[in-house]
């Protein structure tokens, strides 16, 4: 009798901290193996731990790079870039500068403000930030400002994206805004600290004027959209905030509230300039965009506009 551990692709791509997309894509290239169980499909856990070995020296851990931490020496002559985010458009992007560039990407999945702090200690090269501000109504600038403070950057536009609320199929709670999550009868599954979608929430949540402490299940903390959506469909809450391509790969409705700037920063050092010009064109590219455009919930009209540069 087998006893291996087989994984859903959902548990995969929570594992590996990349999305269901991302998955299947790797399984298509035949970089990770799976087998077909009915309609479904599972990777079987020694296959997934093969997996991370072989790529060790392609992924880069959180905790390297939450101090600041340099890179050491690859066999990669290549130079290496570290790109933090968690929107598959990012690893599209990666993917698309490794095979048109010289650069090796690394990707590092931190939320927007953890990728801002890293970048300030000198722990990645692109972040991408989604972090609304209610006093100024504006997305990313106000706390790049902030926390780059003497440093200066770039922000240029990669994608917009419809954010919102997860409601189970059916929306039966009737959840139709901001203010509905603080009802008594809805339990909610929120985002990490750091995270835009848990900016989005608080920033929400005091322009309502609704204490945090009065929403059920506010401490309950996960760490994508993919999760929070899953956790809503499977029951474990009744609401969740998130962008909607995730709720496309997930039984679950949306309800669209505002639509978000997903910018990248870049630091403006003579080191950067190559990689600032590469950037520009990749984002720019029609094969890029293309790419793009197979995606639901994204508006490319601002891709590639440089929305603030120091001087």
């Amino acid at each position: 009798m087998d006893t291996n551990t087989y994984y859903t692709i959902e548990e995969v791509s929570q594992f590996l901290k990349i999305s269901k997309l991302t998955v299947y894509d790797l399984i298509k290239k035949e970089e990770l193996v799976a087998i077909r169980v009915g309609r479904q499909m599972r990777v079987e856990q020694q296959e997934l731990e093969r997996y991370k070995s072989r790529n060790k020296t392609g992924i880069v851990q959180e905790e390297n790079y939450a101090s600041g931490e340099n890179m050491g020496s690859s066999n990669n002559h290549n130079k290496q870039v570290v790109i933090s985010g968690q929107d598959v458009v990012l690893d599209m992007l990666s993917k698309y500068i490794e095979t048109h560039t010289s650069l090796a990407p690394l990707r590092l999945y931190n939320g927007s403000l953890n990728s801002l702090v890293s970048m300030y200690q000198g722990g990645c090269d692109v972040v991408s930030v989604h972090l609304y501000d209610g006093d100024t109504g504006k997305y990313n600038l106000p706390y790049v400002k902030s926390l780059l403070v003497n440093h200066p950057f770039i922000l240029i536009n990669l994608v917009c994206r419809n954010a919102g609320i997860y409601v189970k199929q059916g929306n039966p709670q009737n959840i139709k805004g901001w203010s509905d999550l603080a009802k008594s009868q809805i339990t909610i599954a929120n985002r990490e600290k750091g995270s835009g979608a848990r900016a989005l929430l608080d920033e929400q949540l005091r322009m309502n004027g609704i204490s945090a402490r009065s929403l059920k299940g506010y401490e309950n903390e996960l760490n994508s959209h993919f999760s929070v959506a899953s956790a809503v469909a499977s029951g474990q809450a009744d609401a969740g905030v998130g962008i909607e391509n995730a709720s496309n790969m997930i039984n679950v409705d949306f309800i669209p509230l505002i639509k978000e700037q997903y910018d990248l920063v870049i630091l403006k050092t003579k080191e950067n300039e190559e990689l600032i010009k590469i950037i520009k064109a990749a984002v720019s590219s029609t094969e890029y965009r293309s790419q793009l455009d197979q995606l639901r919930g994204y508006d490319l009209s601002l891709t590639g506009k440089v929305i603030y540069e120091t001087l």
